[in-house]
C-alpha cells in the first residue's frame, strides 16, 4: 500500500492536451486525475461518455459546455454528475492556478 496526495508529484501539461492520470480501475468504475494549465477541448470534438462521469473540481477555475451551448462554471470544490450520454466539452481552464480534476467514471 502506497500513501499519494493529489496536489503532488504532479506534471504540468504543455501544448494542447490535458494529463489524464489513473489512481484506481476497477470492473465498474474509473477514478483518475486530471491536470489542465489553460488546454481546452477542440470546438469540432465532443467527449461523449458511454458511463456516468462524477467530476470534482479541487483547484483553478474550469468551464463545461454541453451540447445545445450550456455552459457551467465550476470553481474549486465543485462537484457536478455527467450523465452516460452527454455530450461535453471543456471550454476553459485557468493557468494561474492550474486545474487538478477527479474524475470517477461508472456504470
Amino acid at each position: 500500500m502506497v500513501i499519494r496526495n493529489l496536489f503532488k508529484e504532479i506534471n504540468l501539461p504543455d501544448g494542447n492536451e490535458e494529463i489524464f492520470e489513473s489512481l484506481c480501475k476497477a470492473k465498474n468504475v474509473h477514478i483518475e486525475r486530471i491536470v489542465s494549465k489553460g488546454q481546452t477541448t477542440p470546438p469540432y470534438k465532443w467527449y461523449d461518455p458511454q458511463n456516468y462521469e462524477w467530476v470534482v473540481l479541487l483547484q483553478g477555475k474550469a468551464s463545461l459546455e454541453l451540447e445545445g451551448g450550456k455552459l457551467i462554471h465550476l470553481k474549486k470544490g465543485d462537484h457536478l454528475l455527467i450523465p452516460a450520454g452527454q455530450k461535453h466539452r471543456v471550454s476553459y481552464t485557468s493557468t494561474e492556478p492550474y486545474c487538478i480534476w477527479l474524475a470517477v467514471h461508472f456504470n
